[in-house]
């Protein structure tokens, strides 16, 4: 079983709630290989979607390098950063932010869910499928014995819900568990989509 918490909870807290439990720190600040589950980590020849022959160091260069705001389009700079800092684009620097552009030269604007939806969430899932393979596989192992607590700063583990930045320990766990990116909505998901096109049919 895997669990999402908070990285700013205290370890005593966690471990009296999660006892014999494998706490992980899957953030930027995680002191051993898990750091290279943080979307902050330069793995380096990151396709930047729709964009062909673009690569980024990591996921967060290709999420801000292509967000555009009130006075700065894309940023493609922020794709050979390999330091995991000075990665954030603020409000306070640009102004507001008008949208994600699809792809580095693209014409097409992205709202914040689909952005997330067809920028974010495929750019993380190559990372996991092409340069962390072993952690997951040990993960998942893991994971059929034991509880895995992954401690990420965000915690919102619902794609869908753009009032605050989503929680790639989520994604690790909905991965994982074969459920990327929905986690247990997948099947909630389906149904739904299912009702949908009934009712377009009809």
């Amino acid at each position: 079983m895997i669990i999402i918490e908070s990285h700013r909870k205290k370890l005593e807290s966690l471990q009296k709630k999660y006892p014999n439990s494998i706490i992980a720190d899957v953030t930027s600040q995680a002191e051993d290989g898990l750091v290279k589950l943080s979307p902050f980590y330069p793995h380096g020849n990151i396709p930047v979607p729709f964009s062909d022959g673009v690569t980024a160091s990591c996921v967060e260069a290709i999420w801000q390098g292509l967000k555009v705001f009130e006075t700065c389009d894309v940023d493609t700079s922020l794709f050979t950063n390999t330091t995991m800092a000075g990665l954030k684009r603020t409000v306070r620097k640009y102004g507001k932010p008008i949208g994600h552009r699809k792809g580095v030269n693209g014409s097409e604007l992205l709202g914040y869910l689909e952005a997330r939806h067809q920028i974010y969430l495929p750019s993380y899932k190559w990372v996991l499928e092409n340069k962390v393979q072993n952690i997951i596989e040990r993960l998942r192992e893991a994971s059929k014995t034991k509880t895995i607590v992954l401690l990420d700063y965000a915690t919102n583990c619902d794609v869908d819900d753009p009032s605050k930045p989503l929680s790639h320990a989520f994604l690790i766990k909905a991965y994982v568990e074969g459920l990327y990116p929905f986690g247990s909505k997948k099947e909630e998901s389906t149904s739904l989509d299912n009702i949908q096109l009934t009712l377009f049919n009809d």
